[in-house]
């Protein structure tokens, strides 16, 4: 599997996390109950990813406005302060570092950046690092001052520099998914078809870009083949112009007669298919994400398809980190799955915790009493105690002093 860009992300009141740090293996399937926060650990990927491209008021907007961002412990929602640090690893050209920020909320839904942290470790041993606190701005980067605001992020206003550049490559090119097949069913507007949307919505651009290039016959043909694993008898999927507009054309074959072909719009496929089709684009885009997340990929699936799904995720992980939430012990059958590929969602006390599996879990893993989708069917694929580990769980440092 490939190694992995980011090691650690620490959560600091996101959402329904008042605090909480994830740590990776690759791939790592996340599980837990119906509103445990599964799709709020997600949502710290997007939001970061989006903050990089995006005016922070922007990201904000999109998500309802900082009050529906932080988390709300009590009623008058304090400590206002919200924060999301993550931790590299060796990846991008470089042998770790960090990045992080804190924003505060203020009156009248306004907000202002408190503190802001990213270091580069190169493997020869050279440290890249800037430290601003409020619009003060220290670094030992000589001849990187920018124009600071204090409701702006300043890494999407220097990730063009050489310096500080593989740590921007990595946040603004996470990925989360989450396919609605009702927007791959519509005509679609083209565009660069460089980055699948979220929902999946430009599917065709990005299905039209990939049948371009060096490698485009390849890569026709293993999603063609992934796809007809998937879906029985469907050979191929191709966009298709309609004057301005952008959709698919599904064909299916069976038999050994060739003339025993059918071709489909995507009004006339299924939501599965629709949905699995758009999982392999997610995994098949160029260029690839540094870390893609796929929010409960079995969906509208029939179990048969799961294995193909899994292997598709085995296959991406060998490329990007990815990120799994899943309901489905179908999924988790796997042999491979190990505890370490695990981690579970809680919600306890009003607050979500994300936690490696109990001990009780791990045993019956390791001894081979259990794998992960019996415990999960079994409804005993447990967390461990929130407070009996020896890691920061519950207090886990945004910053850190550098000289």
């Amino acid at each position: 599997m490939k190694g992995m860009s980011i090691v650690k992300v620490i959560i600091k009141r996101f959402r329904s996390f008042p605090s909480a740090t994830l740590t990776f293996d690759n791939p790592l399937f996340v599980v837990g109950c119906n509103g445990a926060g599964k799709s709020n650990l997600a949502d710290v990927f997007s939001f970061v990813s989006e903050a990089m491209a995006s005016p922070l008021q922007a990201v904000f907007d999109r998500q309802g406005g900082i009050e529906a961002v932080r988390n709300r412990s009590s009623g008058r929602s304090y400590p206002p302060n919200l924060g999301l640090a993550f931790e590299f690893g060796p990846s991008n050209g470089i042998a770790g570092g960090r990045f992080a920020f804190e924003v505060k909320a203020l009156p009248n839904y306004a907000y202002q950046i408190v503190r802001e942290q990213c270091l580069v470790r190169k493997s020869d041993g050279t440290r890249w690092w800037y430290d601003r606190k409020d619009t003060v701005w220290r670094s030992n980067a000589k001849g990187l001052t920018p124009a600071l605001e204090a409701s702006a992020l300043s890494l999407p206003l220097i990730g063009g520099d050489e310096r500080f550049a593989p740590i921007f490559r990595i946040l603004s090119s996470m990925r989360v998914y989450s396919i609605e097949p009702a927007k791959l069913r519509e005509m679609q507007d083209p565009d660069s078809g460089v980055a699948l949307r979220a929902d999946g919505g430009n599917a065709a651009s990005v299905l039209q870009e990939l049948s371009r290039g060096k490698e485009a016959a390849e890569i026709k043909r293993d999603i063609n083949n992934i796809l007809e694993t998937i879906v029985p008898a469907t050979k191929s999927v191709v966009p298709k112009k309609h004057g301005n507009k952008l959709s698919m054309q599904f064909s299916q074959e069976w038999g050994s007669d060739k003339n025993k072909k059918l071709t489909f719009n995507p009004y006339n496929m299924s939501d599965g298919t629709l949905r699995s089709l758009g999982l392999i684009l997610a995994v098949f885009q160029k260029p690839s994400p540094s870390l893609l997340v796929i929010e409960e990929p079995e969906a509208t699936l029939h179990p048969g398809a799961l294995g193909a799904v899994l292997d598709l995720i085995r296959q991406a992980a060998k490329s990007m980190q990815v990120v799994v939430t899943t309901h489905s012990p179908e999924l988790l059958d796997a042999k491979w799955i190990q505890d370490n590929n695990l981690r579970v969602v809680t919600w306890q006390e009003g607050a979500s915790h994300v936690l490696m599996p109990s001990q009780a879990t791990r045993k019956a893993m390791s001894e081979h009493l259990m794998g992960a989708g019996e415990l999960l069917r079994s409804n005993a694929l447990n967390a461990e105690e929130l407070f009996s580990a020896d890691d920061d769980l519950h207090d886990g440092n945004l910053f850190e002093d550098w000289a």
